[in-house]
């Protein structure tokens, strides 16, 4: 069973992993968006979801400031290199990690959509 993904940072939508049935994302700290915008495309990509249309709030969930907060670089200017933080929004678990991996785990009662 294959547990870890290719890394292919080509594309940009949700990819599925089976073996753990969870989506996998990444956030690239080097990018203009923040973490907190990953975490919502993410989320909106998995749960079909516009966010556009105020169909979603993370102040639902979790302090969007605080997630920022979280995974900033140290004072010091060094990027975080450990911890996460887990969550649940819109019935999905989602665990953001400090050195930018985002997983989302679908409701247990839902069909799958990455096969």
């Amino acid at each position: 069973m294959q547990t870890e993904l290719p890394s292919d940072d080509t594309a940009n939508g949700p990819r599925y992993d089976q073996a753990n049935d969870r989506y996998v994302f990444h956030h690239d700290s080097d990018s203009t968006a923040t973490i907190t915008t990953t975490v919502v495309h993410a989320l909106a990509a998995i749960a079909d979801t516009d966010v556009s249309q105020g169909e979603f709030s993370l102040y639902d969930s979790v302090d969007p400031d605080a997630l920022e907060r979280l995974f900033s670089p140290k004072a010091d200017g060094t990027e975080r290199t450990g911890g996460h933080v887990a969550f649940t929004a819109l019935d999905h678990e989602i665990y953001v990690y400090a050195n930018g991996d985002v997983f989302v785990y679908p409701p247990t009662d839902s069909p799958r959509h990455g096969r």
